[in-house]
């Protein structure tokens, strides 16, 4: 599971969910959580992976970074 506007850390993923503008989705079949905890990670491929988060989602909007 990624977020929309690709944050490059853990930081800029804090930022966006601050500003409200945090979305989770998945690029693949199995589709993202809309309500509940899920784990994204970032940035997109084909970059690596360099951080990887658990966060609260509601609607479709990521609300919390819980760890």
């Amino acid at each position: 599971m990624y977020v929309e506007g690709n944050p490059k850390s853990k930081k800029e993923l804090k930022a966006l969910v601050s500003e409200g503008r945090a979305y989770i989705f998945s690029p693949g079949p199995f589709p993202a959580k809309q309500n509940g905890r899920e784990f994204v990670e970032g940035p997109h491929y084909p970059q690596p992976h360099r951080w990887y988060a658990q966060v609260e989602v509601e609607g479709g909007k990521i609300v919390k970074v819980v760890s």
